[in-house]
């Protein structure tokens, strides 16, 4: 018996219940059936199991050995043949024909033919990858060889700056003038002829802590080739305070570019030959023209012309390697000095004097000295007052800014150093600044582009404008 107290059924039992209709009433038909036999119930249910997943011992063996399997079920002995007991249910339909259990060795119904299994398509040959190289060991500490010092900054003078070393805040920027965006540093160089040239400009440490762009603007660039090529080097500097002066300055930068550009043949010329009257008076046209642009530009944004204006100082390098001559022209404060045999020189252009009489005073045509309390002018001879004629113009206002102008001829050895007010103000108020940038810079080769920019960025307290610097070292 089994756990739940059932009797556990008898061979013929198990046949009955397998092959013997289900108790139902639902089939009440009278009569026998056609194609109601043992053989046919036993086809009927070989076909209605071979429609379903065959179970492990019924798949057909496949081609080869056979994998080894599990022995067969072996069948139960066939008992001898006894009456049928009485307790057996009859079919209510066909008592007659209630069916027997089948032979010991019925033929079991052969399994449907399946497909031979499709052999995958072959995969392309790879060729063997070659192993990576193994990483070479670190040596021990005490034989690695010195590690390369990183171009330093520093601080020089007393006491640290106020504000920090690095780029703090990015200027604020607009979706529809993101062109109008400077970068927080701009860095260039070249070697032509008998020189090497370093430029760089950087923001300054207030404009990086406020998150106010570059008022400073650089431009480098050659016109022509060869013995007949030029190089221009210009440095703006927009006004202090006033909205877009990092767009004036790059305006003025740009415009005395194109300027410089569309004369470079005959200005390469002049510097060649030395024609320093024919220089200084073709250069001071072209910058008259630029800043006459400015102002332009500045009554087209509404603003008064002491707002959208720049300094400018400009640097001509003629590409023959024969000429030394360095030419500096612009308006505007800032620094011009030569570092000569490890001393700095300052030699930064002198403003014109306003004319003046031999005693002192005033010269002729120039002072209100011979006119009267009421305005009126006195002759000379006759002292007859006369009035003021109103057919003559008064002469035109003097210009906000001179213009200066530089021819000099270099040594070997020499530096050249043309910067904004940014550097050229704690070069002339820190000596230890000077005296650090004379001991990098005097002897040996040009500083590379990364250790340039250290230099240029050494940091003084109480100076924290922009920078920008052009340096031209001479060969020796």
């Amino acid at each position: 018996m089994s756990q739940q107290g059932e009797r556990p059924p008898t061979e013929d039992e198990w046949w009955n219940r397998l092959y013997g209709e289900p108790e139902s009433t639902a089939d009440t038909g009278p009569g026998r059936r056609a194609g109601d036999t043992l053989d046919d119930r036993f086809a009927s249910a070989a076909g209605t199991v071979t429609g379903r997943p065959r179970a492990w011992w019924e798949a057909s063996p496949p081609p080869g050995p056979p994998p080894e399997q599990p022995p067969e079920p072996r069948e139960p002995p066939e008992p001898p043949e006894l009456p049928e007991p009485p307790e057996l249910r009859e079919v209510p339909e066909v008592p007659e024909q209630r069916p027997a259990r089948p032979p010991a060795q019925a033929p079991r119904p052969a399994p449907l033919e399946q497909p031979p299994p499709q052999a995958p398509p072959p995969r392309p040959a790879v060729p063997p990858q070659p192993a990576p190289p193994p990483l070479p060991r670190p040596e021990p500490a005490a034989a690695r060889p010195p590690a390369m010092p990183r171009p330093a900054t520093g601080v020089v003078g007393g006491g640290p700056p106020t504000y920090e070393a690095e780029p703090t805040a990015l200027p604020p920027a607009r979706p529809d003038t993101l062109g109008e965006l400077t970068a927080d540093t701009v860095l260039d160089g070249a070697r032509y002829g008998s020189y090497t040239l370093r430029a760089a400009s950087v923001r300054g440490d207030s404009a990086r802590y406020r998150g106010e762009p570059r008022r400073d603007a650089l431009l480098t660039a050659r016109f022509g080739g060869g013995e007949t090529g030029l190089v221009l080097v210009a440095v703006a500097s927009g006004a202090r305070a006033a909205e877009g002066a990092h767009l004036a300055a790059a305006d003025a930068c740009r415009w005395i570019g194109t300027a410089v550009g569309r004369s470079h043949d005959r200005l390469a010329e002049d510097i060649r030959a030395g024609r320093r009257g024919d220089l200084k008076s073709g250069l001071h046209r072209l910058t008259d023209r630029t800043l006459g642009r400015l102002r332009a530009r500045a009554a087209e944004r509404g603003a008064g012309p002491e707002e959208y204006t720049a300094v400018l100082r400009c640097l001509l390098l003629s590409g023959d390697p024969a000429c030394r001559t360095r030419v500096f022209f612009g308006v505007g404060g800032g620094g011009l000095f030569r570092l000569r045999d490890g001393v700095w020189q300052d030699i930064e252009p002198l403003l014109p004097e306003p004319p003046a009489a031999a005693d002192g005073g005033p010269a002729a045509g120039a002072g209100a000295a011979e006119q009267t309390p009421e305005g009126d002018r006195l002759t000379m001879d006759l002292g007859i007052p006369t009035p003021q004629s109103p057919y003559i113009e008064p002469p035109p206002p003097p210009p906000a800014e001179p213009f200066r102008f530089r021819a000099s001829v270099a040594r070997p050895g020499d530096a050249l150093l043309l910067c904004s007010a940014g550097l050229a103000e704690p070069l002339r108020g820190e000596p230890a600044l000077a005296g650090e940038l004379a001991g990098r810079w005097a002897d040996g080769e040009p500083p590379g582009l990364a250790a340039y920019l250290a230099d240029v960025q050494l940091r003084v307290k109480g100076y924290a404008d922009d920078r920008t610097a052009v340096a031209v070292w001479e060969a020796r």
